[in-house]
Order: structure tokens, then C-alpha cells, then sequence
């Protein structure tokens, strides 16, 4: 399976043999791939499908930090392979996905030889950076209600979100009850109607102008 020459097109060839090698995993939706405490086996690359990265407090309260999709990679992956730090948060597929894993001493040789591996690490840490900078500043800056019609807003397909109250509390880095209560607001107004696991947009414009 072809795919290193793909997403690091500047690779020596040598390298991008050794990486197309590697078995790909095929995993369902709902697995997790690592949890808080657990230290770093290997490099996650992410061929097909989502994975996503939560922080869970002691409340049990959840955020979501950020997603990995297709050619992305992990900030968390990266800290634990090269500061030996163990994961803080998370990973969950939340849909089929297609991973392969490139082994510690693989990532090592590859970050001391490989130029364009070297690059592709920093530049997707450098922006995973920007991402949970982003994250904090809304999270600290942004009214809830905002923050929660931006999700709905971003999350909608043909008008339905597919997301239950929990999820979109970890989306927007609030507390579970915080966000039903405001949704049940909006519902009463008519902004939206409510379905188990699922929302309706009625009025698209008046959920902008909250956003």
C-alpha cells in the first residue's frame, strides 16, 4: 500500500519504501487509541476517517482539543515521542479509519535523517499550536451561547446536526447541563427543534447572528 510518497512528497525514496511497508490498521468507529497516562508507541499517521483528541477534567467535564484527519498528526504523539511525556488526553475514532503506525525508533531515525519528515512534524505541530491557541481564546473570550451556534452552525448538514448534548458540551468546552438548558431556550424560541441525538435548524440566520 502506496500512500508515503503521497503525504511527504519530498521523502527520499529509501524512506518512503521503508514507511509504505508498514501495516495499515483498519479500525472501527468508537476505538480508542490511547489514553491519559499512557506513553507513546509509535507515530500515528492517518490515511482514512477521523480521530479526535479529548481532555476530561476530574468532573468528568470534557473538551475536545482538535481532530485528526487524513494527512494530519498528533500534537499529543509528537510531545510523547520527543519530550517522553505521556498523553494528557484521549484519541477516539469517530469513524472507520485507516492508520498506520511508524514505530518509535522509525520516527527517531527519520527526525534525525529526514529533512522532509523533519519539516512535516514541526510544520503540523506549529499548527496544531495555532489550533489550541485558538481553542483557549474562545473557551476564555467567547459567551457560550456563541460558541455553541457557531458548533451547530459548523456541524449542520442540510439544516441536522447529528450530536448529542454531551458531544457538543465537549465541542465547545462546557458543561453538559449548560448547554441543554440553552438549547431548550432556543428550541422554545424556535431556532431549532429537538430530537434525541439530534437538532434541527429552523432559523439559520438568527443562529448566525448569535454566533
Amino acid at each position: 500500500m502506496a500512500w508515503a510518497g503521497a503525504l511527504l512528497p519530498d521523502l527520499d525514496a529509501a524512506s518512503v519504501a521503508r514507511l509504505d511497508a508498514l501495516p495499515a490498521m483498519e479500525l472501527p468507529a468508537g476505538q480508542c487509541l490511547f489514553r491519559a497516562g499512557d506513553s507513546a508507541q509509535g507515530f500515528a499517521m492517518v490515511l482514512d476517517g477521523r480521530v479526535e483528541v479529548t481532555l476530561t477534567a476530574a468532573s468528568g467535564r470534557e473538551i475536545l482539543l482538535y481532530a485528526i484527519e487524513p494527512g494530519q498528526s498528533c500534537i499529543q504523539t509528537t510531545l510523547g515521542l520527543m519530550g517522553d511525556a505521556p498523553y494528557s488526553g484521549e484519541a477516539t475514532t469517530v469513524t472507520p479509519a485507516r492508520i498506520v503506525m511508524i514505530p518509535a525508533a522509525e520516527f527517531a531515525r527519520l527526525m534525525d535523517e529526514a529533512a522532509a519528515f523533519r519539516t512535516f512534524v514541526f510544520r503540523a505541530f506549529a499548527a496544531r499550536m495555532g489550533e489550541l491557541t485558538t481553542l483557549l481564546e474562545t473557551v476564555a473570550f467567547t459567551r457560550i451561547e456563541a460558541r455553541l451556534a457557531r458548533a451547530l452552525l459548523d456541524m449542520a448538514q442540510d439544516a441536522q446536526v447529528q450530536a448529542t448534548h454531551a458531544e457538543l458540551a465537549a465541542r465547545i468546552g462546557s458543561a453538559r447541563e449548560v448547554v441543554s438548558r440553552q438549547l431548550e431556550r432556543w428550541a422554545g424560541q424556535g431556532l431549532i427543534a429537538l430530537r434525541r441525538g439530534h437538532i434541527a435548524i429552523l432559523d439559520r440566520d438568527r443562529l448566525d447572528r448569535i454566533a
